[in-house]
């Protein structure tokens, strides 16, 4: 079967899953309990708020992954690594879920020691880690920071509604156009899944009346299936600085993470405990609404998503003012929002 046709085919599994699984993870944790209660004050909703939604995401992701496997014969090395990052990620899922469902969180040692073990199943155990790093224990410690610190970047910067999860379809989305042309087809069908299972979301993320939050279950299983499909593709065919096009496409949550961090240190605070000083709320001190916010980080991930993108198919002199225009411009966003008051 032609490839275009699996692509369409697990976009709307996936899509049609996450929309019609999202209501009734919706109305199961309505029915137990589960809740995102305003109880604290880095809380930045007002109303208690049905958690669950990673769980429809993930589910229409894994489907269509699913779906796609028994229509189509998949090479060894593509079963392998679409086994691994699913595997992966279901740890990573049923962790957000337990940390969702548990009233005060689970610990941070203890999340951290699962997470260390899914980026060893896939680094170590299936080979999946960054490439050009020849040192394999260098490549291998470099990929699961890299995989650990993604994961917990869309768990950061899921602090307003559609933030995160539109975030990670539009990096999903390059991930996917970058790759196409790749043997690594585990990559596409990866990228396109969870493109589509996001926008399934969505609507319902932003409803007022049918509101849902993905949490922890949807933002850490989301952020490592982004960081993992990341390192299976090439990117330096023709430009050798290309290399780092994956850190364009995910450039707004790792700014976010240490942006967060390098504020919450200079004032004396612990990067990992939650303040309300990240950059979307700084914005809104500023006078922005929530809406406007929204669509600002929109724009930006695409735009930043068409640079990777250009970046991987001309040559390296373009790159070099490509990401020089960009850190100059993080660079002035930064100051200027440093600049705000924030509790």
């Amino acid at each position: 079967m032609d490839n275009k046709i699996l692509y369409l085919i697990t976009f709307f599994t996936a899509y049609i899953v996450s929309l019609a699984l999202t209501p009734v993870f919706r109305h199961i944790a309505r029915i137990f309990g589960i809740y995102d209660r305003p109880l604290t004050a880095v809380k930045t909703h007002k109303v208690s708020t049905p958690y669950l939604g990673g769980l429809a995401i993930w589910s229409g992701w894994v489907i269509s992954l699913a779906v796609i496997r028994f229509i189509t014969n998949f090479p060894t090395g593509t079963l392998n690594n679409l086994r691994s990052v699913i595997i992966g990620s279901f740890m990573l899922l049923l962790l957000g879920l337990c940390d969702d469902i548990k009233k005060g969180g689970l610990g941070f040692k203890f999340k951290f020691l699962i997470q260390i073990i899914a980026c060893l199943i896939v680094t170590v155990g299936f080979d999946i880690r960054i490439n050009f790093i020849e040192n394999y224990i260098l490549s291998v410690l470099l990929s699961i920071f890299w995989i650990i610190g993604l994961s917990n970047a869309f768990n950061l910067i899921d602090i307003m509604d559609g933030l995160s999860c539109g975030t990670a379809a539009i990096a999903a989305f390059f991930f996917f156009i970058i790759a196409l042309p790749s043997e690594m087809i585990y990559v596409n069908f990866c990228a396109i899944a969870l493109f589509a299972a996001c926008l399934g979301f969505i609507p319902f993320n932003l409803s007022k009346n049918k509101k849902i939050f993905m949490g922890d279950t949807g933002s850490l299983s989301i952020g490592f299936i982004l960081a993992t499909i990341a390192m299976g593709t090439s990117y330096t065919k023709i430009n050798p600085i290309a290399v780092f096009a994956p850190l364009l496409i995910l450039a707004v949550p790792i700014y976010e993470t240490i942006f967060v961090s390098i504020m919450r240190m200079l004032k004396g605070k612990n990067p990992f405990l939650g303040s309300k000083d990240h950059f979307p709320l700084r914005l809104e001190k500023m006078g922005y609404s929530r809406k406007q916010i929204l669509i600002f980080v929109y724009i930006l991930s695409f735009m930043l998503g068409i640079f990777s993108y250009t970046i991987v198919k001309i040559n390296d002199n373009i790159s070099y003012l490509i990401f020089s225009f960009v850190i100059t411009l993080l660079i002035i966003f930064s100051i200027r929002l440093s600049k705000v008051k924030v509790d």
